[in-house]
C-alpha cells in the first residue's frame, strides 16, 4: 500500500467550512425553540408546508433579483441532468434554496391554492444555503423558521397579527430584549416616483459614498439606505424619507397597522431606513433586532409582497411573511442566559444481577410507554459504578433494581439530587413519578 493511500486512509474528516454540527445537549435546545414556534403558528391556524431544498435557479433569479448579493454572488448553483431517463439529453440549473418564500410561493402556485377557502397561512422550518463569508452567527448552511399568508386580502389586521404571532414566540421563548421596527414603503403607485426621487440626490453625491452604494445607485438605490458603513451614515440621514411620499393610500394602510399593533399591545418603533429593494414589495416592512448579537443584531426581518405571486406566474395575489435566522435566535437565548429547563433523563434503572435484566426491561418498557426518558444499561453493572453513571449521564432519579426488589414485586427509587429514596410498588412509582413530574411542571 503507497504511502499516499495510507495518508488518505488516516485523514480526519471535518465539516466544511461554514457548516457545524448541532450536539446534545444544543440540539435539545434546538428542538424545543422549533417545537415551540410550531405550537405559537398552530394557535394561530398556520399550518406547516414542506418544501424542497432545491429548485430551478430561475426562480430564485425571478423571485429574489439577479441585482442582488444573494442571486449574484451567494447560491450554490450546480447543473443537473433533465429528464428521468438516458437518452433524454440537456441539463438544467438547479440551486440549493438559499430563502424559502419563492419555494412557498411556487407551492401555492403550482397545486392550485389560490382556490382553497380564506387566505392560506402556512409556515416552515428548515435549512437554506447562501456562500456567505461565516461570522459570528450566519453559516452556510443556516437554519430558518418563517410564516406566509396568501390570499386575496392585504388588509392591516393580516400584518399585524403575523407580527403579534412573531413576537407572541420571542416572549414564549424568552427572547425579551428586543425591538420592533416597522415602515411602509409605498407600492407600485407611489414608490417608483420616490426611487426616482432618492437616486437624483445619491447622484449629487455619488463621489462621497463607498463603491457598493455608488454601484447601487442606479440598480437598486433603495439598498443605499441598508448601507452600515459609518462614512455613509450622515449622508443617509439627509437623504429624502419614504414616509413623505406615500400615496392616500399607502399612507391610511400604515396608519392602520399602527392602529392594529396598538390593539394587541404591540411596542414598535418607526424606522424609516428599513426597505426591501425588490418591486413586488410594498406597503409593510418590519425587522426585530435582539441584543447581544453585535452589529448584525437582526434576527427576523418580513414585509408585504402583493406583487410576487404575479411575478411567478400566479393570479393576482396578497402576501405577507417573515423569516426568523433560527441560529441568531438561539445565540441570542444562550447569550442572554435565559434558558429553558429541557427534559433530559428522568429514570436510569441500575439492575444488580442477571435474575433482575428482565424486570428491569419491563419496568423500562413501562415507564416509557407512561413519557419517561429512561436509560436501561445492556450489561451488569457494580452498584456503585451504576449510580456514578446514573449522575453522570444527568439523571433525576436511579431506580435500583436487585433481588430482593424482585422478590417482594417492589422498586427503590433514589432521587439523585439529594439521596433521598423510597420503596414503591409498581402503581405507586408509576403515580409518584407523575406526580413529581407535574410539580415541576415537565
Amino acid at each position: 500500500m503507497s504511502e499516499q493511500v495510507t495518508a488518505e486512509k488516516r485523514k480526519q474528516f471535518r465539516a466544511i467550512r461554514g457548516t457545524r454540527d448541532i450536539l446534545p445537549p444544543d440540539s435539545s435546545l434546538w428542538n424545543w425553540f422549533e417545537r415551540t414556534a410550531r405550537e405559537v403558528f398552530e394557535s394561530f391556524n398556520f399550518r406547516d408546508i414542506r418544501v424542497p431544498i432545491f429548485e430551478e435557479t430561475s426562480l430564485f433569479a425571478r423571485a429574489v433579483g439577479t441585482d442582488t448579493d444573494i442571486v449574484g454572488k451567494e447560491m450554490f448553483t450546480f447543473e443537473s441532468h433533465s429528464g428521468s431517463g438516458e437518452g433524454t439529453g440537456g441539463t438544467e440549473s438547479l440551486s440549493l434554496r438559499p430563502e424559502a418564500t419563492a419555494s412557498v410561493v411556487r407551492a401555492y402556485i403550482e397545486h392550485g391554492m389560490h382556490n382553497l377557502p380564506g387566505n392560506q397561512k402556512l409556515y416552515y422550518v428548515g435549512p437554506m444555503f447562501r456562500r456567505e463569508r461565516p461570522q459570528k452567527g450566519r453559516y452556510r448552511q443556516f437554519y430558518q423558521i418563517g410564516a406566509e399568508v396568501l390570499g386575496p386580502s392585504d388588509a392591516p389586521g393580516i400584518d399585524a397579527e403575523v407580527i403579534e404571532m412573531l413576537l407572541v414566540l420571542f416572549g414564549r421563548v424568552g427572547l425579551t430584549r428586543t425591538t420592533l421596527y416597522i415602515n411602509s414603503i409605498g407600492c407600485k403607485d407611489c414608490r417608483p416616483k420616490y426611487v426616482e426621487l432618492l437616486r437624483e440626490e445619491l447622484r449629487k453625491v455619488k463621489d462621497k459614498l463607498g463603491a457598493d452604494s455608488q454601484r447601487r445607485i442606479e440598480t437598486n438605490p433603495l439598498r443605499v439606505l441598508d448601507s452600515k458603513l459609518p462614512e455613509e451614515q450622515e449622508i443617509i440621514a439627509t437623504l429624502p424619507r419614504i414616509s413623505d411620499h406615500l400615496c392616500e393610500g399607502c399612507r391610511a394602510h400604515f396608519a392602520k397597522l399602527k392602529e392594529e399593533l396598538a390593539l394587541r399591545g404591540v411596542a414598535y418603533e418607526e424606522n424609516w431606513r428599513l426597505v426591501r429593494g425588490l418591486d413586488y414589495y410594498t406597503r409593510t416592512t418590519f425587522e426585530v433586532i435582539a441584543e447581544g448579537l453585535g452589529s448584525q443584531n437582526a434576527v427576523c426581518g418580513g414585509g408585504r409582497y402583493d406583487g410576487l405571486v404575479e411575478l411567478l406566474g400566479g393570479p393576482p395575489t396578497k402576501g405577507i411573511g417573515f423569516a426568523i435566522g433560527t441560529d441568531r435566535a438561539i445565540l441570542s437565548i444562550q447569550e442572554s442566559g435565559n434558558l429553558p429547563k429541557l427534559l433530559g433523563l428522568d429514570v436510569f434503572v441500575a439492575w444488580m444481577s442477571a435474575k433482575c435484566y428482565p424486570a428491569a426491561a419491563a419496568i423500562a418498557r413501562k415507564l416509557r410507554d407512561a413519557g419517561f426518558a429512561v436509560e436501561l444499561p445492556a450489561e451488569e453493572m457494580k452498584f456503585k459504578k451504576s449510580l456514578g453513571l446514573a449522575d453522570k449521564l444527568g439523571a433525576r432519579y436511579a431506580l435500583i433494581l436487585g433481588e430482593d426488589e424482585v422478590a417482594t414485586g417492589t422498586f427503590t427509587l433514589k432521587r439523585l439530587a439529594d439521596a433521598q429514596q423510597n420503596k414503591f410498588s409498581e402503581g405507586e412509582l408509576l403515580s409518584h413519578l407523575e406526580s413529581e413530574r407535574k410539580a415541576i411542571g415537565a
